[in-house]
């Protein structure tokens, strides 16, 4: 891959909690990565639009209010566009007994609170195979 990084950063559902969607495309971005934000409250007929769009490499989602259960959904959708090579992330708060369900509907990899930003930009560069030196 020659060009950046794409990440688009998003929320689906209701919640409108977005502070650390922000805070983690800030560090997307600080780390040369391309990143497309939407403002919350995001329908999974919208992110797959904008998905085929910008032709993003990750999908970075975050959930606080229990929205991460409606990723199947979404990774559902994903599929009958054609886009499952496209990478899922889910950060926030996803309790234990969830994180199995969205691993297993597809989710590359689901970061806790605490996780620090730099292991988060780590992730997804060992994802994408390209780590850039810091």
């Amino acid at each position: 891959m020659n060009r950046p990084i794409k990440v688009l950063v998003t929320k689906i559902g209701l919640d409108g909690h977005d502070r650390g969607a922000r805070v983690v495309a800030s560090a997307f971005r600080n780390a040369g990565m391309e990143v497309i934000y939407t403002s919350p409250w995001q329908r999974i007929e919208d992110v797959v639009n904008i998905i085929l769009q910008e032709d993003a490499d990750i999908i970075a989602i975050s959930s606080l209010a229990y929205d991460h259960l409606i990723i199947p959904k979404l990774m559902d959708a994903l599929k009958e566009e054609g886009l499952e090579d496209k990478k899922v992330i889910v950060g926030g708060i996803v309790p234990d007994e969830d994180e199995e369900m969205l691993l297993k509907a597809g989710v590359e990899k689901v970061f806790h609170p605490g996780e620090t930003l730099d292991s988060i930009v780590r992730s997804v560069e060992e994802m994408m195979g390209k780590t850039i030196e810091r």
